[in-house]
């Protein structure tokens, strides 16, 4: 999508003539340099990437280079997790593998409107090297055996995402202490869910969530609770018969002579089991935990690994998603494989914008400055709208200069070129903001809207993997090209798998359409996990083995195979709602469609059956939303605003025309709407930690605003 430009043609000429001038100049050695084999981004881009096995247009679909068989394992022989991270240190023992940050102070500061934030300044990353993590990892294991940790025995993790957590979880992997994942944002009826139905003796967390989450319900029925920070309170305040250990002592107990060489009663663990029962976010209702294999997550990330060329030592990555998100451990499960090292970060901390970052103090990402990076939608989606109004605010010449540059990018790359004189005078502020030497961008959990994505790739000079895959499929299933420069694609079926499509006649799906082939993906391959903990009803529903003994997982997701077998997600079978006049909605795609409305920072598109249209909930961008009050001359504190019958009109207005400039059609486009005053955060329980919605808990949280949307009855 081009940038609106109001710029002189005289003006537009000029910039194109230094332009040409440049790339003149700069095509010579170009052609001198370049290999006789080498070949452009457009070139690249038209190659067919999978194809159909069977020749029908339902698939199942490969990638071109697994057309005979599918890829399951990084290296021979290494079929376990903790084969994979020692042959890892043997190759790379003095290189650095986990940072972390250091805390310099901390300190209060109080708010306009009264409220106090906690910011904090933070020094250089302070780094362990792969031998040292090792060596922990080590002794961490050999402590909780010491703690009567049984192999094949159920161990919780409850922790934000550090270093700690993925130590745990080599140790874990290590000694075949099958690890229970949570999400840390989950609330108190869903952890107890998760931790009495796998049966935990031992829970790691830290401080914070022992003391917020776990201390004060009364559901904590376990032996022992290891806390990854070093200093703790009297163990006279937690509940009797449960012992509370620090990280640090486990390991000093796993050191001790008579504990530090492996036990014999150490069951090594092999490919078939389990490494993690990782339990889900919770979008759709009570979280599944779900069975995932050794040999499961070898093959996941031997798929992803393949479609990011040149991973090594030199690489770089900032881990800042839950590990409890199947995207985030499988980003991180990559790195350790192929000696990157991982700076952890948290949402608060990346940037330099970020909340908890002090002003005039660096966010993680300018300090660490990452090669590799895995963002959800809903972050690179407000990157995209602060850095826009970053360029609204700009002089015209800066303004005019950018929209020219932005646009004549857009050009070159749809045509399969570069443009390095832009990229150094132009974009090379807006890459700094990601540490200016990211070279991979990976976006998974939701889909990207094509306007976000165009943008990343722009402004950002890397170029953006789409992905597509799922807890139930270790996180794998496809991931585009990084050469591959369409966007509104997830691209090909990953080494490691395949993907077929199902009819689904009801929606008016199925393979024999035209042009493209479309149903319900279907995932099969080695990474399709091994099904639901103590759930054999949904097991029998979403998962089946086939003739040749492949297990396959039903997603529910609706999509299409282009002509170069690129996949595309168009819809959901349970986003699909038939209005009282049969038209079908589906609201996913309504929802991508207003978030790129500068006015909507969420939404949430809602209908029923009952009904004859569309309503919605909708966080107001706060900047865009106070500069509209103004316009209208409308005054008032925000949430005064947000419930401003005149404001809430004129949202509904911008919203109606985005839609319309979308194409939506009439029956889509919500005819009334809720502004919410506060955020939607895994903390308040309406979104998931990957911020997809919860669409039961925002029914129940807008029940009033629903039924005077549609006029109680």
């Amino acid at each position: 999508m081009r940038l609106k430009q109001d710029v002189s043609p005289v003006v537009v000429v000029i910039f194109r003539l230094v332009v040409w001038l440049y790339s003149l100049i700069s095509y010579l050695p170009y052609l001198m340099l370049r290999s006789s084999d080498s070949q452009s981004f457009s070139e690249c881009s038209r190659r067919v990437k999978a194809r159909s096995i069977s020749g029908h247009p339902s698939g199942p679909y490969r990638d071109v280079r697994a057309l005979r068989a599918l890829t399951t394992c990084i290296q021979p022989g290494m079929n376990t997790l903790d084969r994979v991270f020692e042959s890892s240190v043997c190759r790379n023992p003095h290189l650095d593998c986990l940072g972390t940050r250091e805390l310099l102070s901390e300190e209060d500061e109080t708010q306009e409107d009264g409220r106090v934030f906690k910011k904090v300044i933070l020094g250089e990353y302070r780094w362990m090297s792969y031998d040292q993590v090792y060596k922990e990892v080590r002794a961490f294991g050999s402590g909780l055996a010491a703690l009567e940790q049984k192999p094949l025995k159920n161990i919780a993790i409850f922790c934000e995402t550090r270093a700690e957590w993925i130590i745990a979880a080599q140790a874990c992997f290590m000694y075949n202490f099958p690890l229970v994942t949570l999400y840390s944002t989950l609330g108190g009826p869903a952890i107890a869910h998760g931790l009495n139905e796998a049966e935990v003796s031992h829970i790691i967390t830290s401080k914070e969530l022992l003391e917020t989450k776990l201390k004060s319900r009364g559901t904590i029925n376990c032996l022992h609770i290891i806390v990854v920070d070093d200093k703790l309170k009297s163990g006279s305040e937690y509940p009797r018969g449960i012992s509370v250990h620090s990280m640090a002592a486990v390991k000093r107990l796993g050191a001790h002579p008579e504990n530090a060489d492996l036990p014999p009663s150490r069951r090594p663990p092999c490919a078939s089991d389990v490494a993690v029962i990782m339990y889900t976010s919770g979008s759709t209702g009570v979280p599944k935990g779900v069975m995932i294999s050794h040999s499961n997550i070898i093959a996941g990330i031997t798929g992803v690994a393949e479609r990011i060329p040149n991973l090594g030592e030199d690489d770089t990555y900032i881990g800042y998603l839950p590990l409890a998100h199947v995207l985030e451990l499988s980003a991180e499960m990559v790195c350790l494989a192929h000696g990157c090292r991982i700076g952890y970060s948290s949402p608060q901390t990346l940037a330099d914008q970020s909340t908890k970052i002090k002003k005039g103090s660096k966010g993680d990402i300018s300090v660490l400055r990452p090669t590799l990076m895995a963002a959800v939608p809903e972050i690179m989606d407000r990157i995209y709208k602060n850095v826009m109004l970053k360029v609204e605010e700009m002089s015209v010449f800066q303004r005019t200069l950018f929209l020219l540059a932005y646009n004549y990018k857009m050009e070159q790359l749809a045509m399969g070129y570069s443009t390095p004189l832009c990229d150094r005078l132009v974009f090379r502020k807006v890459r700094a903001l990601l540490g200016g030497r990211l070279r991979v961008l990976l976006s998974g959990g939701a889909p990207l809207s094509a306007a976000t994505q165009r943008f990343m790739n722009i402004c950002f000079c890397c170029p953006v993997g789409q992905g597509y895959g799922l807890t139930e499929t270790c996180g794998a299933g496809t991931i585009s090209q990084l050469w591959d420069y369409s966007t509104g694609r997830v691209g090909a079926p990953l080494v490691c798998c395949e993907v077929q499509l199902k009819d689904w006649i009801e929606g008016g799906y199925r393979s024999t359409d035209r042009p493209c082939p479309r149903g319900e993906i279907l995932v099969g391959g080695p990474n399709v996990t091994m099904g639901y903990y103590k759930n054999k009803e949904k097991n029998t529903e979403d998962f089946f083995v086939d003739k040749k003994g492949q297990r396959w997982f039903c997603t529910g997701d609706i999509g299409e195979f282009h002509g170069d077998g690129c996949l595309k997600i168009i819809d959901r079978k349970k986003d699909l709602v038939k209005l009282q006049a049969g038209e079908y909605v589906s609201l996913g795609k309504v929802e991508a469609v207003l978030k790129n409305c500068a006015l909507v920072d969420n939404i949430c598109a809602y209908a029923n059956s009952e009904e004859s249209y569309v309503i919605g909930f909708v966080v107001p961008n706060q900047k865009q939303l106070l500069a509209l009050a103004k316009r209208k001359c409308v005054r008032g504190l925000w949430e005064e605003l947000c419930n401003n019958p005149v404001i809430e009109e004129e949202v509904l207005k911008v919203i109606t025309e985005t839609a319309l400039t979308a194409q939506l059609e009439r029956f889509e486009i919500p005819q009334k709407i809720r502004l919410s005053v506060e955020p939607w955060t895994p903390e308040t329980g309406l979104v998931t930690d990957a911020f997809k919605l919860k669409r039961k808990e925002l029914k129940t949280h807008y029940q009033n605003d629903i039924e005077r949307m549609y006029g109680a009855k």
